[in-house]
């Protein structure tokens, strides 16, 4: 991880460890920026998530609803959103699966910030997008689906996405603190300094980008979306990597946890579960990972990778895209720094 923060994959990071029901690492390395006078990354810096949000906040109100009987996997789109329908009959079947598994047809995504001011324009526009691929036979991963997944989770819940993930996510996991775009909602909040800067936005928002959400398309939704927007701890998603290990529970039953983790059967080749990745290869999880583990990237430099054989979650949280998002070095450090944590415990 140093020679990484040398190499100016990232200015700083903080990882999380967990081993056999064990938090058996957690440490914060480097500083906020490249410059020795910023602030150095502590194990409790709150990081910008990203879209690791699709998988704790929003695939996991899925699960917890699927577990309560409220929420079908076959369930079409339309039935919640029937402003998704427009003149293409495929829109009619897509389904809550595909776009959980990232095979609905959506495109990957689209600058709908240039057009759209605020959520409402925003939504409007996304349910009016074209789909690239007839439902269900390729794979895409798309922010937009992610985007109408967590509209359609507001309508099922009649909550937004931080109030009822608040309440059945975070709550029974003693982790309130994990809070939708701190910078953003609250504007004076004092843990908006307690968050590395993201980039120096010279294109959209022309200022330093801290303790607020990242992605263009969340922050005109306000910082509350379904594919991005959560900012958290290492420590408090290895708490949530330890409930899916200890087979869900408070939050999921066991059933639940195998069948989102599970990779899908079709389309072909595809590596995606429902909401979760799983090891391709090569894979950014390493050489190690089991063919059962699952786990999730997120654009400013975030990672949670889990492997049910091994008992082993590894949480990376970084902010990469600093100053600005065009370092891909992150790719190189990922990989080599998860073999060398199974290698050390193996050791």
């Amino acid at each position: 991880m140093q020679t990484g923060i040398g190499q100016r994959a990232f200015p700083g990071a903080s990882i999380a460890v967990t081993h056999r029901g064990r938090l058996i690492a957690l440490k914060g390395l480097g500083r906020f920026t490249y410059s020795w006078f910023s602030r150095r990354v502590k194990a409790h810096t709150i990081y910008d998530l990203a879209s690791l949000t699709k998988v704790i906040v929003t695939t996991a109100i899925c699960m917890r609803l699927y577990d309560q009987g409220k929420f079908h996997l076959g369930q079409e789109l339309v039935e919640v959103l029937p402003e998704f329908g427009g003149g293409d009959p495929r829109r009619s079947r897509v389904t809550f699966q595909m776009l959980l598994a990232h095979s609905s047809g959506l495109p990957a995504y689209v600058k709908l910030f240039e057009t759209a001011n605020d959520r409402t324009k925003l939504l409007t526009q996304a349910m009016q997008i074209p789909l690239a691929a007839e439902p269900g036979t390729r794979t895409e991963y798309s922010d937009i689906g992610f985007i109408l997944l967590g509209a359609a989770l507001e309508r099922l819940t009649k909550e937004t996405l931080d109030e009822f993930s608040r309440r059945e996510i975070f709550g029974p996991l003693d982790i309130a603190s994990m809070a939708f775009n701190l910078g953003f909602n609250f504007p004076r909040h004092p843990f908006r300094s307690w968050t590395p800067p993201t980039e120096d936005d010279t294109a959209f928002r022309h200022r330093v980008v801290q303790g607020e959400v990242h992605d263009e398309n969340a922050w005109v939704m306000g910082g509350v979306a379904g594919h991005a927007g959560c900012f958290g701890t290492a420590y408090e998603v290895a708490i949530f990597a330890h409930t899916l290990l200890n087979g869900g529970a408070p939050l999921f039953k066991p059933h639940t946890v195998e069948l989102f983790t599970r990779r899908q059967a079709s389309p072909a080749d595809t590596s995606r579960a429902l909401g979760w990745d799983t090891p391709s290869s090569p894979s950014q999880s390493g050489k190690y990972f089991s063919p059962r583990s699952y786990g999730h990237l997120g654009y400013t430099g975030t990672s949670l990778w889990i492997d049910p054989e091994r008992q082993l979650s590894v949480t990376l949280l970084t902010n990469r895209t600093w100053p600005d998002r065009s370092s891909q070095a992150i790719k190189q450090v990922r990989p080599v720094f998860h073999d060398a944590v199974v290698e050390a415990i193996d050791q």
